[in-house]
């Protein structure tokens, strides 16, 4: 996978961060990346279904993560998690 399609993926990851107090939106987003770059998937979900529990959105999360843990290197996401 490319650098522009992590990046492109670990985009999609930040969308689901859907709610929470302005004050715990940064420990959030880098909890809700590192774990979708790097976490199991249960974990993934279960951070994701802290602030969204709509179905197609947890539906979307899970396809994501798979596509994730499937599709990119060891390098790919040692690469997205440098960028931050």
């Amino acid at each position: 996978m490319t650098r522009a399609g992590a990046l492109l993926l670990l985009c999609a990851a930040l969308l689901f961060i859907g709610g929470g107090k302005c004050d715990d939106i940064c420990p959030a987003v880098r909890d809700t990346v590192d774990l979708f770059i790097s976490g199991s998937h249960e974990a993934y979900i279960e951070q994701v279904e802290k602030y969204n529990q709509n179905s197609d959105v947890l539906e979307t999360a899970d396809t994501l993560k798979s596509c994730v843990d499937e599709k990119l290197t060891p390098q790919d996401k040692q690469d997205a998690l440098s960028a931050l």
